[in-house]
């Protein structure tokens, strides 16, 4: 049936990367839960009101908030696509998140007032007032509705990658099992003449509540600056290594501002002798490749490294071994190079670690310095340390 709407609104529906095809697919997921969200909960607190059961009083308001949210999602998506301008340079795609955040936070307070109702509701019973019948059916049909509508979402947002429509989603699936809830207990108190209304509300707010929460710390993932997937990384190095001007990839940094706008910065190693222009060049080409093949703003940083000096070859074999023995978590070593004295050499290389390892900066130099003195006390080490992407890669490390 998604696939039904997306034909028949959506033209170019393969072209995700598109921000205005994203913006229909989020507008269309918007406007269909408006409306549906905003039947189911006339419905259901019409024959709240009937019946006087406040449970369903409050799962129809759940309903609305769920419309509500609708609205500030496809709030977002508009806003998402407006173009850079003085103030956001980067675009507005993460107002998007922003949606999602705001989604998640509705469905916090909604649960609270779930709970409060509920309670309420406890310490002051009321008998239903009839209408059995039709109170199944409304709560069916929004079971069946709720389905549809999480089924929506959820594809329209894994399609487009969207943070705010897999919220969403997660709440259409999370009001499915509140209102079968909701149903059982009107059946039971129905049947077993106790009057469970308000303990089913109870059972319904603090599901809301705990989704909710989950929700929120889901939604600001984004915002608060996540990790690529270890997919997305190994691909970029794969790219940027499958040219035989590069020699290793370090120091790699992405930085997302919304599913279809990135930016990436790192360092590349190159042969020293090369000619500067055609290395150059060459840089150029593997950044104009990344930014049309994956859709990455790339920025390169040349490091250009004495290739063939038996010397500093000798002394880099002799500082991993040390390492090797001496470091007891993973690491890696780069721009690797050496300036030789009349009474001592300096060693000077950057040292990435993974971002678990508990000693500070100091620490490390200070241990690696005594690591390659315990070999040669004529080598002094002056290390930078990095904490790159190293944690997200396959086993074979970026140096």
């Amino acid at each position: 049936m998604e696939g039904i709407w997306v034909k028949l609104f959506i033209k170019n529906k393969d072209d995700i990367n598109n921000i205005k095809v994203r913006t229909k697919y989020g507008t269309l997921a918007s406007l269909f839960g408006i409306i549906s969200n905003t039947i189911i909960c006339i419905f259901k607190i019409i024959v709240g009101a009937i019946t006087g059961i406040v449970s369903i009083v409050a799962d129809g308001i759940n309903n609305l908030s769920d419309a509500l949210s609708s609205i500030v999602s496809l709030f977002g998506f508009k806003m998402s696509q407006k173009k850079p301008d003085k103030e956001h340079p980067y675009g507005h795609q993460r107002v998007e998140y922003i949606a999602g955040f705001i989604v998640s936070v509705i469905i916090c307070i909604l649960g609270v007032q779930l709970i409060i109702s509920s309670i309420d509701k406890i310490k002051n019973p009321e008998e239903a007032r009839g209408h059995f019948i039709l109170t199944i059916v409304v709560l069916v049909f929004a079971i069946i509705m709720k389905i549809y509508q999480a089924w929506i979402n959820y594809s329209i947002g894994k399609k487009i990658n969207s943070t705010s429509l897999k919220a969403t989603a997660a709440d259409s699936r999370n009001d499915v099992i509140s209102t079968i809830l909701v149903l059982a207990g009107v059946i039971i108190s129905h049947y077993t003449k106790y009057n469970l209304d308000g303990y089913f509300g109870i059972a319904v707010g603090a599901f809301v509540c705990f989704s909710g929460i989950k929700l929120v710390f889901e939604s600001s993932n984004p915002l608060i600056g996540e990790a690529p997937s270890k997919e997305l990384v190994n691909q970029l190095i794969y790219t940027i290594k499958n040219h035989e001007v590069v020699l290793g990839v370090h120091d790699l940094e992405i930085h997302s501002y919304g599913p279809s706008k990135m930016f990436a910065v790192c360092h590349v190693e190159v042969d020293s002798r090369g000619d500067l222009i055609e290395l150059h060049d060459e840089i150029d080409q593997i950044e104009h490749e990344v930014r049309n093949t994956m859709d990455i703003m790339l920025t390169i940083h040349m490091d250009p490294v004495l290739v063939g000096d038996k010397k500093t070859e000798e002394l880099k074999v002799l500082v991993t071994e040390v390492l090797q023995k001496g470091l007891n978590f993973s690491w890696s070593i780069h721009d690797f190079r050496i300036v030789v004295g009349p009474t001592h050499t300096n060693v000077v290389f950057d040292l990435v670690v993974p971002y678990t390892v508990k000693k500070n900066e100091g620490e490390l130099k200070a241990l690696v310095e005594e690591l390659v003195n315990t070999y040669d006390n004529n080598l002094h080490t002056s290390i930078d340390i990095d904490y790159d992407l190293n944690d997200l890669l396959d086993d074979d490390r970026v140096g």
